[in-house]
Order: C-alpha cells, then sequence, then structure tokens
C-alpha cells in the first residue's frame, strides 16, 4: 500500500469517473485503474462500485477513503513539521465557514492573504456546522469558522471574536416603533428564522423561558437574504452587528438593538486536534483580527499555541 495509491482513490471517490480522477492525478487511467487494482487486491475487498454512474464507493470502500484522508492528511503534517521557516507560509489551505460568516470575512481574508501570504492559495466554501465538523475528521478541509461552542473532543476551538444580534424591522411591523426589542418579544412578533427552509418563527414551539440562540434559529442562510424577505413581505429578522456594514446605510433606520438580554454569540477557528502548522493557524488568526473590529476582539485569542 502507498501513498500514491489513496491519492488515486480518493481522486476517484471525488470525482465518481476514473478518467477524471486520473486527470486530476496526472496519470493515465490505466496505470491509475491497476494501482487500484492492486490496493484491492491486497485488502482483499472492492472498494468501488464499478457499474454505478458516477462510480461510488462500496460500504467498506467509503471507510478506507475516509480513512485514506486522514492518513494523508497526517503524511502533509510530518512534511510541514521538516519544511524550512521560509516555506511554512505556502501551499493549500481548504477553509469552511457557515453562511452568515462568511460575507464578513472572505473578502477580507482573501486581501490580507494576497497582500501578506501571497504563497497561500486559499480554498473557502460555505456549509453547515455539522457538515464543517465532519469534514474537520474525514481531512476533507483544514480549518472551519464556526459560532461556539464547536463541543467535539475530536477538534480544537479558537475563540476569534464575539458579536451581537440586532433586529431588522418592516416599517410595517408594530416593533417598528420602538427604540429597542426585549429578547423576550422576540417570538411575538413576526420573526422571519431560516432553519431547513424560510419560514416565520412558530411561538408555539419555543420552550419557555428559552434564551435566544442564533444558530437555532438562523442555519444555511445570509442576513442578507433574510433582509430582502423583511423588505417584500414585512415581518422583521435578526442579523449580527458584524454585517452592519454591509447594510445599505439608507436601510439602517430599520435596526433595532435588542436588550435584556442582549443575545450574543462567539465565533471560533475550528482544527483537528492533530493539526501542527502553527504559522498557518496565527495567520489565519491575524487575518481575522484584520477585518473584525478591536471592540468585538475583547478576551479573545492572539495566537494559537500548538504542542507538538
Amino acid at each position: 500500500m502507498t501513498l500514491q495509491q489513496l491519492e488515486y482513490i480518493i481522486a476517484i471517490a471525488d470525482h465518481g469517473q476514473f478518467v477524471e480522477a486520473a486527470d486530476a492525478c496526472g496519470v493515465t487511467q490505466s496505470t491509475l485503474s491497476l494501482m487500484v487494482k492492486k490496493l484491492e487486491a491486497e485488502l482483499d475487498v472492492t472498494i468501488f462500485d464499478r457499474n454505478s454512474h458516477p462510480v461510488v464507493p462500496t460500504e467498506i470502500g467509503r471507510k478506507i477513503v475516509d480513512k485514506a484522508r486522514v492518513i494523508l492528511f497526517n503524511s502533509r503534517q510530518l512534511t510541514e513539521m521538516t519544511r524550512s521557516e521560509k516555506d511554512l507560509l505556502s501551499g493549500q489551505l481548504r477553509m469552511a465557514m457557515i453562511s452568515t460568516v462568511a460575507p464578513v470575512l472572505l473578502p477580507g481574508m482573501f486581501r490580507y492573504f494576497h497582500g501578506n501570504c501571497p504563497d497561500i492559495r486559499l480554498e473557502e466554501a460555505e456549509m453547515l456546522t455539522s457538515t464543517i465538523k465532519e469534514k474537520l475528521k474525514r481531512a476533507e478541509i483544514d480549518m472551519g469558522i464556526m459560532a461556539s461552542p464547536v463541543d467535539d473532543p475530536a477538534l480544537m476551538e479558537i475563540p476569534l471574536y464575539n458579536e451581537s444580534f440586532l433586529a431588522y424591522v418592516s416599517p410595517s411591523c408594530k416593533a417598528y416603533s420602538k427604540e429597542a426589542i426585549e429578547s423576550s418579544e422576540l417570538f411575538d412578533l413576526p420573526l422571519w428564522i431560516m432553519r431547513g427552509t424560510v419560514h416565520l418563527a412558530d411561538r408555539n414551539k419555543i420552550i419557555e423561558g428559552e434564551d435566544f440562540q442564533y444558530e437555532k434559529f438562523y442555519e444555511g442562510g445570509r442576513a442578507g437574504t433574510m433582509i430582502q424577505i423583511v423588505n417584500e413581505s414585512g415581518g422583521m429578522t435578526v442579523v449580527p452587528d458584524s454585517h452592519v456594514g454591509l447594510i445599505m446605510y439608507s436601510l439602517h433606520r430599520h435596526l433595532r438593538p435588542i436588550v435584556n438580554p442582549v443575545p450574543k454569540r462567539v465565533i471560533s477557528l475550528a482544527v483537528r486536534k492533530d493539526f501542527i502548522h502553527e504559522k498557518l493557524l496565527n495567520a489565519v488568526i491575524d487575518a481575522v483580527r484584520s477585518i473584525i473590529p478591536v471592540e468585538n476582539q475583547e478576551n479573545m485569542i492572539r495566537h494559537g499555541k500548538i504542542s507538538i
């Protein structure tokens, strides 16, 4: 068994075709097929269902591919340990963010890396929190940015910044005349949420005395989309204060503070616990610090320290 063979089966799983996988790996299809067959013979299993279109792993094959990703991740980690200081900030950085964070961080992240770490090739995707955690554990991505708590023993969590929430209210909503909105009132008003689908919150499904937690009511959507829905359909929604700069100034009159208590969340960076690239980790932290206002970084980490 070789690392190259593991790269081949991952490529096939990702592309669903032997031809495209061979092109991605820079080898001929016959070479790739032969090496995969040798691996299957060595393990005495069938890794791929070749009768399926696209080609998919068998049940045992899926487990082998998942384990292969982790093995290659750890192999790259070993390489990182032996690279010179000069070369540490180069190569691919696969990152995922939740949708309510990406519009705030992503433009500045590309700007920061282009100016300060030009040899880093940043690849970013937006995902649900659950997907980010699973892809981190399978070593399909290097880092994830999501709301705390990450709450997974396989992952290391580094707090980056905190943010509070504001209500965005339509003039047709009775809350528009208020200077501030009580947290306890939120679900007595027509509140647009995005959880699975976009819909108005059902007060009957809220547990009595339950505090507002953004991630329980919003997942998989952008604040800008919710604002457009309020503009068109009335009611209100809730947006992180980090998005205020993304909202047209003429619409700021629709924003109201939420009080008693002020709902807040912490945004964190998550990596696998066997991640060792401390210099790259700190470059990401510095990038975020350059984007987020200082007042939102109080009591947050300045640099991450990894023990090897």
